[in-house]
Order: C-alpha cells, then sequence, then structure tokens
C-alpha cells in the first residue's frame, strides 16, 4: 500500500482526495512559495499547489507579490489527482458555468445587465453574458425590452443556443412560459349545423297526395251547399260505412 496515500487518508478522516469536487471552497495558510507558485495547506493532509498563473487574474510577475508565507487566502479545486496525490488550487474564482457545461435546452437564473434595443443580456455565471432576444422575451408584442425588463432584475431562462468559438449565448425567457391559447372561431365563422334534406316521395306517394287534395278540395267546396241537407261527401261517407256494416254482417266479421 501507498504510505503517502495512507497519511492522506488518516489525515483527511472520511475525505478522499477522489471526493474532491472541481470548484470547492476552501480557506488556508501559504506554508511555501516559489518561483512557480505557492504551496497552501487547506487542512486535508496533502497540501495544494497554486500555480503563479492562477494568483490572481492579472498577470504576475513575482509570486511574493501577491501572497506571503503565513498569509491566509480563499481558494478553490481546480484539478485533483489521487493517483498521485496532488491538489491543484486557484486564487481566481471560478466562473459558475464554464463553457463546457453550458448546454442547448438547459435553465438557469441570470440577472439583467444591459439593456439594448434589440435585447437584454444577461449574467447567468459564464465567461460571457448571455443575449434574450426582444422575441425571445414573451409570446406577446413588446415594442423594447424595457417594456417588461430593467437593469438588475432577476430571471430565470433557457439556453437556446451556445458557440463555443464566438463565445455567444442566445437565451429564451417565452420558452418557460405557457403558450397562450388561441383564440375561438368567431360566431360568424362556427359552423353551421347540418341540415338533413327531406326525403323525395315516390311516383305512389305523389298520386295518393294529389288524390287526397282533390278529395278534400270536394268536400271543402261542397260544405256552403250543404248545411241543411248535409253534404254530398257526408253522404257518400255514409253509404261506404253502410255498404261496410252489411258487409260485415254478412260474413260474420
Amino acid at each position: 500500500m501507498d504510505t503517502n496515500a495512507s497519511v492522506a487518508q488518516e489525515s483527511t478522516g472520511s475525505v478522499s482526495l477522489a471526493d474532491l469536487k472541481r470548484k470547492t471552497k476552501f480557506t488556508g495558510t501559504v506554508v511555501k512559495t516559489t518561483l512557480a507558485g505557492a504551496i497552501v495547506d487547506i487542512g486535508l493532509g496533502t497540501p495544494g499547489v497554486i500555480h503563479i498563473s492562477q494568483l490572481q487574474a492579472e498577470p504576475t510577475n513575482r509570486v511574493e507579490d501577491v501572497v506571503k508565507v503565513g498569509q491566509t487566502v480563499e481558494v478553490w479545486v481546480r484539478r485533483v489527482d489521487p493517483k498521485k496525490d496532488r491538489i491543484e488550487l486557484t486564487m481566481v474564482e471560478p466562473l459558475n458555468l464554464e463553457w463546457r457545461e453550458i448546454t442547448k435546452g438547459m435553465v438557469v437564473q441570470g440577472k439583467v445587465s444591459r439593456l439594448e434595443k434589440f435585447g437584454a443580456f444577461v449574467e447567468i455565471g459564464a465567461e460571457r453574458p448571455g443575449l434574450v432576444h426582444v422575441s425571445e422575451m414573451t409570446h406577446g408584442y413588446i415594442k423594447s425590452p424595457g417594456d417588461i425588463l430593467h437593469e438588475g432584475d432577476d430571471v430565470e431562462v433557457q439556453v437556446l443556443e451556445v458557440n463555443r468559438r464566438k463565445k455567444q449565448i442566445k437565451l429564451s425567457m417565452k420558452a418557460l412560459e405557457e403558450k397562450p391559447k388561441k383564440p375561438g372561431k368567431p360566431a360568424a365563422e362556427k359552423e353551421t349545423p347540418e341540415v338533413k334534406e327531406a326525403p323525395v316521395p315516390t311516383a305512389m306517394e305523389i298520386a295518393l297526395r294529389e288524390a287526397m287534395e282533390r278529395s278534400n278540395a270536394k268536400i271543402t267546396a261542397a260544405k256552403p251547399r250543404s248545411k241543411a241537407k248535409g253534404s254530398t261527401a257526408d253522404n257518400e261517407i255514409e253509404q261506404i260505412l253502410t255498404r261496410t256494416l252489411k258487409n260485415k254482417v254478412r260474413t260474420g266479421n
């Protein structure tokens, strides 16, 4: 078993180098400086190494110009190599979102940093702010970004596109909004209920209807002249009924 690894495991308790995550923040003490950087004790048994390029965002000529032995510093984990028992640190606060971490469709929180006629720039913790075009702010029409946003506003946005080569991030606010329902058709445009066509009468039905109409016409024409004596039609009906009764008596039905 590797002796150095055993000592590191004993000193860190339940925490091993393999458990360390990138961007984890520590407060440490500078224990040594060299031409190439500084060594910092962060309380894990294995000291961390800060390269001269990671002491500050600006270029550094001499390590002692930035840190000195015994100084307390804030550092972040930059890289861990458990096999080599090595922890690389940085004093430059890392970005919340690095280019390789930004993906299409992800939802992030941001703050409006600047408004332009064509849209709004939003800080999302990346190297550069993302752009919400005015057409991606809401489903409705707005004349300018200032109609609904102000600098300093906290917003939730979705990544539409990321171009690492050009270092551009396109964002959307309306992608997280529910799409408005389409208005119903006006009353004039609503479909009228289907009207069923009347069936075409057959020749027999037409003949029967005409015969009934002629009979009714005769009855109607005869009524004024037969109020006292009874109409011809009534006589005919009476005769028909009489014959019908006689036939029933004769046949026994």
